[in-house]
């Protein structure tokens, strides 16, 4: 976390957000909750629109901008309304978000407040490739990587996507190939139009295969060899770890019949209890410290959700990091871990009681 300047006691928040959005409405919740001052709302639409600005002491936290048409269109640059459904975009959404992120930077620094996030760190996130480079320079645990062409196993992302948007889970014996996808593949006059769905797809001719790829691949791919999961109740499973101030905080077991566990994609909050025991202790405390190591390559970033993949062969030194999200907080209802600076309270929570503790008198 970067901090430029020490805030006015008692905390003052202002968040970067889209007011209507469950995000912004936990935080201030939580904040609400530790008897702080209501925190002051930016909207991204003011953002984009230069109507801006910050005070000297505030602790600035961005949130996620997602959610909201108007947002992405400006984001994009584009003239046209954005279909939210539609898997294509990335590309340009990435360029416009990470050059207001950096302005936002700027803005907050120059204002004399606090940001609880890095500009770098958040480019990096939102881009698979570079947090795929970073946490291997870092000699943190990753996927091998993959080749993107649809020639060998792997699974197959779009470089700046989020929330498995386009996910490919391509697999190849032979000549055999099967694409299981996120992505709805749609057959116009105009060319390949590709839409998010909540129900898993599977392509087996190889036309429709190469077909898909070379429609992602506008907005670039990066892409990781099969790690083969760990299971509980004869499901695949990995975890969403949040971390706090660098601390793993929050955990969640994320089971599915499907390469897909986000749970949006019909995945399901497993027995992390059960998972506990069956793993052990010692590799359990492993695979937090695992989360800790992939959090430490962003340091000026308060608050992300690593995604750990369980290795199936047993042993802490199979587990890997699948992803790095910058908004990665989003666990409704979900307590945090006995014996962790989160215990006790939901994600936000556990984000305002660390900055209390590092901020107050």
């Amino acid at each position: 976390m970067t901090v430029s300047h020490r805030p006015a006691v008692p905390l003052r928040f202002a968040v970067v957000g889209n007011p209507e959005n469950r995000r912004v409405k936990l935080f201030a919740q939580a904040v609400r909750e530790a008897g702080l001052q209501e925190p002051r709302v930016v909207p991204w639409l003011d953002v984009l629109r230069g109507d801006f600005g910050f005070r000297v002491g505030e602790l600035v936290r961005v949130d996620s901008p997602g959610e909201d048409a108007e947002v992405a269109r400006l984001l994009r640059g584009s003239d046209e309304a954005v279909d939210m459904y539609r898997v294509e975009g990335t590309r340009q959404w990435y360029q416009g978000f990470t050059a207001v992120v950096a302005k936002l930077e700027r803005a907050i620094d120059d204002a004399g407040a606090v940001r609880l996030f890095d500009q770098r760190d958040v480019a990096t996130a939102f881009d698979k490739a570079a947090t795929h480079r970073l946490l291997t320079e870092a000699g943190v645990p990753v996927p091998p990587e993959a080749g993107t062409d649809g020639s060998e196993s792997a699974f197959i992302k779009i470089r700046h996507g989020s929330s498995a948007s386009g996910v490919v889970a391509l697999t190849v014996r032979g000549r055999h190939r099967r694409a299981v996808t996120s992505a709805e593949m749609v057959r116009t006059e105009a060319g390949i139009e590709l839409y998010n769905s909540l129900k898993i797809r599977t392509y087996l001719r190889d036309q429709d295969i190469d077909d898909l790829l070379a429609a992602l691949a506008v907005d670039g791919l990066h892409a990781e060899r099969w790690v083969r999961k760990a299971s509980i109740d004869g499901r695949d499973c990995d975890l969403r770890i949040v971390t706090v101030g660098g601390r793993a905080t929050h955990a969640v077991l994320r089971t599915s019949t499907s390469p897909m566990t986000n749970l949006h994609l019909g995945g399901q909050r497993g027995d992390l209890a059960a998972f506990q025991a069956q793993i052990g202790e010692k590799r359990w405390l492993a695979v937090l410290e695992l989360a800790e190591w992939a959090a430490a390559c962003f340091p000026g970033t308060h608050c992300l959700g690593i995604d750990v993949l369980p290795g199936a062969d047993g042993g802490a030194d199979v587990d890997c990091i699948g992803e790095v999200n910058a908004y990665g907080d989003l666990l409704p209802n979900l307590m945090g871990l006995p014996g962790t600076p989160g215990e006790g309270v939901g994600t936000y929570g556990a984000q305002v009681r660390s900055l209390i503790g590092r901020f107050a008198p």
